[in-house]
């Protein structure tokens, strides 16, 4: 839970919430490590992989509307300006 909180920048027990709402609809499971039980791994179910079309549908609109009248080179510039902002927030 602890790297999936950092990736998507919430914490621990929230990720926990989510997590847990999400095996309660079916989308993942979760299971304790056997070597180390403060690891948990979740996975996908079948229903849960069965959402990736949509999503991948939802952010090609997103990015259409987000880059409208931005050319790639624009956007390959604000990405990696907005990559060193984000390790600037890290470090700090």
């Amino acid at each position: 839970m602890k790297v999936l909180a950092e990736r998507i920048h919430r914490t621990k027990p929230t990720v926990t919430v989510l997590v847990d709402k999400l095996v309660d609809l079916g989308y993942v499971t979760k299971e304790k490590s056997y070597e180390d039980n403060r690891v948990t791994f979740i996975a996908l179910t079948e229903k849960g992989v069965a959402l990736k079309p949509v999503f991948t549908m939802i952010s090609d609109k997103l990015n259409t509307i987000v880059y409208n009248g931005i050319s790639d080179t624009e956007a390959e510039n604000l990405e990696r300006i907005l990559e060193k902002i984000n390790h600037n927030l890290e470090e700090s």
